[in-house]
């Protein structure tokens, strides 16, 4: 398997498999797809990441700039990260996952952030931190890692592409 940046010949494979890996799960309304095509048009993707086995994209990964209120620059929120169904549970994702946040490390990022399952994503070192809120989302459900410097305090929004549309 190979982890590689998206070229623009994977923007249909990436919607493709963002949709299958997200269909009929219970915590998305189905616009993860348009998220990512969203924070493309807008020149917020980021780092976009693809997983590539036998020349076939098989998983995706998508870092955008979030905002902390009060000011705290260079962070980032995952998401989505998507595997291909039949690829799911081998690897892929947090391979994904480990490599992204690398990258956003050496890139010099401060931190990250995630909304998702705690026992998942505490693997890679995300934690629900206090000082960090998202409004709407459970605190158990948001989570941050510190990639260099300080955990941070305020209010977390998205970019807008993650708004409803």
């Amino acid at each position: 398997m190979i982890i590689r940046p998206e070229r623009d010949v994977d923007v249909a494979a990436i919607g493709s498999i963002t949709a299958a890996a997200f269909a009929g799960h219970p915590h998305s309304d189905q616009t993860e797809p348009l998220i990512i095509e969203r924070l493309r048009a807008n020149a917020a993707l980021s780092l976009s990441l693809v997983a590539e086995e036998a020349g076939e994209v098989i998983g995706h990964i998508a870092f955008s700039p979030v905002t902390i209120t009060p000011t705290a620059a260079g962070w980032y929120g995952l998401g989505p990260v998507s595997v291909r169904p039949d690829r799911q549970g081998r690897g892929v994702g947090s391979e994904l996952i480990r490599r992204g946040l690398a990258r956003l490390r050496d890139a010099g990022a401060v931190g990250c952030v995630v909304v998702g399952e705690p026992e998942f994503y505490g693997k890679f070192g995300f934690r629900s931190e206090p000082g960090l809120i998202f409004p709407g989302c459970a605190p158990q459900y948001f989570m941050a890692l510190v990639l260099s410097g300080e955990m941070v305090s305020g209010t977390v929004a998205y970019h807008a592409a993650f708004e409803p549309v």
